[in-house]
C-alpha cells in the first residue's frame, strides 16, 4: 500500500518572489531502503510562559497578592471595591502561610447601607458559560473577634453587576484565625462577551463598621482530565490535537531568574497553593507557580509525553554566575529535583512526591543543564563540568543536555546532547534546511529546542517581529523541518517556540497558539507542526530530492506499522509533482 500524506504550504512565496504564474515540476525517485530510524520525540512543542492566564486554568489574576508591595495601587491589580467599601493589600501580622505574607483587607465604613464587597476581573475578562460549575475557595479572618455573622454571596457577574451565577457562604466574626471557605456555583447565563468578574458581596447595613482580611482566592472552571489545580480545557485540548511527544519545562529563560534569589526553584512550586510564594518571572509578570513541577509531570502523563526537564545551573539572566566553589547547594537542589521526579520513596523528595498522590516514579530520560548558556559561555565550562559530573554519578541512566553553542566553548566531559535555539527569517530557514547534513557524526545528538521564523527583516530579526505566524514564515519553518527529519539520526527532538501567547497582553511574538480569556487561535505554524507530528514515520527514506540549491523542500518517511509512505513538501513556487514508486 502506498499512502502519500501531504503537508503542503502551496503558493506561500509566490507573492514574495513575484512568480505568480510560475510552475515547477519534478520527478522523484525514492529508495525503498531506510537510511535511519526517526525518534518518536522529533516533533512536539515548548512552553515558555508560567501558564498563568493561559494554560493554567485559574480564572483570578493576582489571586494571592504574591510578590507585590502592600499599599500600592499595583498591588490591587485586577481587584476593585464594590459599593462604599474600601480595599487595600496589607502585610498581614498573622499571614495565612509563611509563603504568602500579604492579604486583602476589606473595610466597611460605619453607616453603610448599600451592598458592599470587592471583585476580580480575571485575566482580561472571565469566560462564563451557562450550565458550567465553577469551583472556588478563599481564606478569611477577622483581626478582632466579634459576634458579627452574615451570609455573603460569591458570584460571577457582568461588569455592570448582572448576576451570571452565584452561591452563598457563611462568614463569622469569631474567626480570628484563618478559615478556608470552599464553594461551587453553577452559571445560569452565558453573557455576550468576556467582560465579566468574580465578586464577593455582603449586605451593607449588617456589615457596617467591619474589617475583614482575605487571602489566597481561587476560582476554576472544569479542567482538562478533571485534574484539581489543572489546565484550561480548550487550550490543553488544542495542544493535545498536535499529537505532542514531549514537553520541555519549566520553559526557556523563565528558569534562570534575573537574580540567583529569583530563579525558578522546584520545591517552591509544589504542594498546597498557600505554600507557593510565586516569583517575578523573567517575562515581566508575576508567576503564581500554581502550574508547578508536579502539574507539569502529570500533564506529561495525561498526553503520554516525554518530559525534558531543566535544572538551574548557576547562572541568572542579570549576569550573575555562581562561583565554582559555591555551586554545591545548587547541585544538591538539582539532585533533589530529579529525585522528586524519579526517586524511591525512601528518599525525602521521593516521599514528598508520594505524599502528593504519586508514589510511583514519573518518567524522566532527559535533563537540561541550564538554559541558553551561550549567554555566559565562559562560566558554563566549570558549571557544566560540576553539574553534569555530580548528576551523572547520581543518575547514570539520564541523558544530560548542554545549552551552549555547539562545541563553543569546548566542554568537559563532552556533551552527548546539545539544545540548539534559532530565531530567524523564513528565507534563512529554507536556506539552512541542510544545516544538520553538514554536522559531523561523532555520536552527539541534537535537540532543536527553540526555533521559529519571527521576522521578514534579515538585518534586524528581533527588531521587526511578526505579530503572528504567516504562510510565508510557516513555509520556511516547514522547509527547515524536512531537514530535521532527514537528519533524524542525530536530531532527536524539535519544538517550535514560544508555544502560547495572549493576544491581549504579550511580551514575545509570534506564538504557535494565541488565546484570550475565552478563545484559542491556531496559527499557520500550528498547522505545519500538526501536519509533521500526525504524519510522522519511524524510518527516513532517501530520495533524489531535495537539493541544496532548489526551491522545493521535501521529506519521505515510512510508517512501518501501517505499511505507509508519507511525503511532506514545502514548495517556494507553485508545484506540480509526479511520483515513481520503486
Amino acid at each position: 500500500m502506498l499512502r502519500i500524506g501531504w503537508a503542503v504550504i502551496s503558493g506561500v512565496v509566490l507573492g514574495m518572489s513575484g512568480l505568480a504564474d510560475a510552475q515547477a515540476s519534478a520527478t522523484v525517485s525514492v529508495s525503498a531502503t531506510a537510511s535511519h530510524p526517526i525518534p518518536t520525540t522529533l516533533c512536539a512543542f515548548l512552553e515558555l510562559r508560567s501558564g498563568d492566564g493561559g494554560l493554567y486554568a485559574e480564572l483570578l489574576q493576582n489571586r494571592a497578592f504574591q510578590q507585590v508591595t502592600p499599599g500600592t495601587s499595583s498591588s490591587l491589580n485586577a481587584w476593585q471595591a464594590l459599593g462604599g467599601a474600601t480595599i487595600n493589600v496589607i502585610r498581614e501580622s498573622v499571614p495565612v502561610s509563611g509563603s504568602l505574607p500579604n492579604a486583602l483587607q476589606l473595610v466597611v465604613p460605619t453607616g453603610t447601607i448599600e451592598a458592599v464587597g470587592f471583585a476580580n476581573t480575571g485575566y482580561s475578562g472571565i469566560k462564563v458559560t451557562s450550565g458550567t460549575t465553577y469551583t472556588g475557595s478563599f481564606f478569611y479572618r477577622f483581626p478582632t473577634s466579634s459576634s458579627f455573622r452574615t451570609l455573603a454571596t460569591v458570584a460571577l457577574q457582568t461588569l455592570s453587576g448582572n448576576t451570571l451565577g452565584n452561591a452563598t457562604v457563611s462568614i463569622s466574626g469569631t474567626q480570628t484565625s484563618w478559615t478556608q471557605i470552599n464553594f461551587t456555583m453553577r452559571a445560569v447565563t452565558t453573557p455576550a462577551d468576556l467582560n465579566n468578574r468574580f465578586a464577593f458581596i455582603m449586605e451593607g447595613l449588617p456589615a457596617s463598621g467591619q474589617t475583614i482580611n482575605f487571602a489566597m482566592f481561587s476560582l476554576f472552571p472544569p479542567t482538562f482530565n478533571t485534574r484539581p489545580n489543572g489546565l484550561r480545557q480548550d487550550i490543553a485540548s488544542v495542544l493535545q490535537e498536535l499529537g505532542p511527544s514531549f514537553w520541555r519545562f519549566p520553559g526557556g529563560n523563565n528558569l534562570e531568574g534575573q537574580t540567583v534569589a529569583t530563579r525558578w526553584q522546584w520545591n517552591t512550586t509544589i504542594g498546597p497553593l498557600q505554600n507557593r510564594p510565586g516569583r517575578l518571572g523573567d517575562w515581566g509578570y508575576i508567576n503564581t507557580d500554581g502550574l508547578g513541577l508536579f502539574e507539569y509531570l502529570t500533564w506529561c502523563e495525561d498526553l503520554n509525553m516525554e518530559p525534558i526537564m531543566a535544572v538551574w545551573a548557576g547562572f541568572a539572566l542579570g549576569g550573575t554566575s555562581v562561583a565554582e566553589n559555591s555551586l554545591g547547594p545548587y547541585i544538591q537542589q538539582a539532585v533533589d529535583q530529579i529525585n522528586f521526579v524519579i526517586g524511591d520513596t525512601n528518599t525525602a523528595p521521593g516521599a514528598l512526591r508520594a505524599s502528593l498522590g504519586h508514589s510511583a516514579p514519573f518518567k524522566l530520560n532527559f535533563v537540561e543543564i541550564g538554559n541558553e548558556d551561550f549567554l555566559a559561555p565562559n562560566t558554563y565550562t566549570y558549571r557544566w563540568t560540576n553539574f553534569v559530573n555530580a548528576l551523572k554519578a547520581a543518575f547514570p541512566q539520564i541523558h544530560f543536555i548542554a545549552t551552549t553553542d555547539i562545541d563553543s566553548p569546548v566542554l568537559t566531559p563532552k556533551p552527548t546532547e546539545y539544545d540548539v535555539h534559532v530565531y530567524q527569517t523564513p528565507t534563512w530557514f529554507a536556506q539552512n534546511s541542510f544545516f544538520y547534513d553538514d554536522i559531523q557524526r561523532d555520536g552527539t545528538k541534537y535537540f532543536e529546542g527553540e526555533y521559529a521564523a519571527i521576522s521578514l527583516n534579515s538585518s534586524d530579526v528581533f527588531g521587526h517581529r511578526l505579530l503572528f505566524p504567516t504562510m510565508q514564515s510557516s513555509a520556511g519553518e516547514a522547509a527547515f523541518m524536512t531537514g530535521l527529519e532527514r537528519n533524524a539520526d542525530i536530531v532527536f527532538a524539535a519544538s517550535y517556540a514560544p508555544l502560547l501567547g495572549s493576544v491581549v497582553n504579550h511580551q514575545w511574538t509570534p506564538n504557535l497558539v494565541g488565546f484570550d480569556a475565552g478563545n484559542v487561535y491556531r496559527s499557520t505554524s500550528f498547522y505545519v507542526q500538526k501536519l509533521f507530528s500526525l504524519n510522522r514515520g519511524d524510518e527516513y527514506l532517501p530520495s533524489t530530492l531535495p537539493s541544496r540549491t532548489g526551491t522545493l523542500h521535501w521529506s519521505v518517511v515510512r510508517k512501518t506499522s501501517a505499511n505507509q509512505i508519507i511525503i511532506k513538501v514545502s514548495p517556494f513556487i507553485l508545484v506540480s509533482i509526479s511520483f515513481i514508486r520503486l
